[in-house]
């Protein structure tokens, strides 16, 4: 976020809490992205701060977090001192979650990784949502690679570059649903905590419906390995489509991810690494 729009998210965060009698004294920005991050002292609470026109997704994050939760999911929790919901103030929509202090170094053990991808998959199965298909999300950014209006600054032979690898992996990937269903969406490691419950996933409005291998290839290379009945072939084709659909959101006229411009690049960069792992098709 800007800076003006930074410090009125902060305030509608700050304000959210204290009016739900949670005592606020100051915030902490944890993450300043399209939406916002807000650790509040001393009553312990996460923050999540988003512009209206995520009002909807916000709400569908708090729903899947709630259901998780009562099926004993391996997942952040809301804060159970408030109401369940997401709460607007100004015009930001405001989501309170549990706290979690970081323990021990951040990186996950691969078999752990696993582990708590099968916990969580297994909890994901229990539940029913409507959620979108992954391949749903393979088409938004296909339409933003499509549309010079959208992504006025990507070079043309890139943006042929990516439109086919979306196009076609997302077309393959899409075929065969027999093995589909609710998923995490985004687990890669920024989202899995290491905290003294154990590792939890965080940012669950990602969730969508497609196969495992979609979530594995979110997750360091050696994860898979440990993830009984995985295809391997499928999560290299995932990975390279997970690259092209971060890809084309940086190339978005809107984007705000921090470093944008590195990002463009490297994004590019690691689209082509990963086609060069699936092989001959």
């Amino acid at each position: 976020m800007e800076p003006a729009e930074l410090r009125r998210a902060i305030a509608a965060g700050r304000t959210a809490a204290a009016e739900l009698g949670l005592q606020v004294d100051d915030a902490i920005v944890v993450q300043n992205s399209d939406r916002l991050a807000l650790r509040l002292i001393p009553c312990d609470v996460l923050a999540r701060v988003a512009p209206s026109g995520h009002l909807t997704g916000s709400e569908f994050e708090v729903e899947v977090a709630r259901r998780l939760t009562d099926v004993d999911a391996p997942v952040a929790e809301l804060d159970p001192r408030v109401e369940p919901r997401v709460h607007v103030r100004d015009t930001f929509a405001v989501s309170l979650w549990t706290y979690y202090e970081p323990v021990g170094p951040p990186e996950i053990a691969p078999a752990d990784y696993a582990d708590v991808f099968l916990r969580h998959h297994a909890a994901l199965r229990r539940i029913e949502l409507d959620a979108p298909h992954c391949t749903d999300r393979v088409a938004m950014a296909l339409k933003a690679v499509n549309d010079r209006e959208q992504s006025p600054e990507l070079p043309d032979h890139d943006r042929d570059f990516l439109s086919s690898t979306l196009s076609g992996l997302g077309a393959a990937i899409g075929i065969d649903g027999a093995g589909d269903q609710l998923l995490h969406g985004e687990p890669h490691p920024g989202n899995l905590l290491n905290t003294r419950k154990g590792p939890l996933f965080v940012d669950l409005g990602t969730a969508c419906r497609g196969p495992i291998e979609f979530d594995l290839a979110h997750a360091p290379e050696e994860v898979g390995e440990h993830y009984a009945g995985a295809d391997h072939g499928l999560i290299h084709r995932c990975r390279a489509l997970n690259w092209a659909m971060f890809s084309a959101w940086r190339w978005r006229r809107d984007d705000q991810l921090p470093d944008r411009a590195h990002w463009r690049v490297e994004g590019l960069r690691r689209v082509g690494a990963a086609l060069d792992r699936c092989g001959p098709n």
